[in-house]
């Protein structure tokens, strides 16, 4: 009779972080077809920042 293995945290993070890959990859096909549709997207320059990023002034 086979016994069960327990299966490593190293092999839960990667298939973690494969996971987490897979998401990224769909979201962002997500949000290319969203910008084709709105007319928004640029195949040279990609996808454009719908706010720009202002900088926090240091103290």
């Amino acid at each position: 009779m086979a016994t069960k293995r327990q299966t490593t945290m190293a092999k839960l993070q990667r298939e973690r972080k494969v996971q987490e890959k897979r998401e990224r990859k769909r979201e962002k096909k997500a949000a290319v077809a969203a910008a084709k549709a709105a007319g928004t997207y640029d195949s040279e320059i990609g996808l454009q920042p719908a706010e720009p990023e202002e900088a926090t002034p240091a103290d």
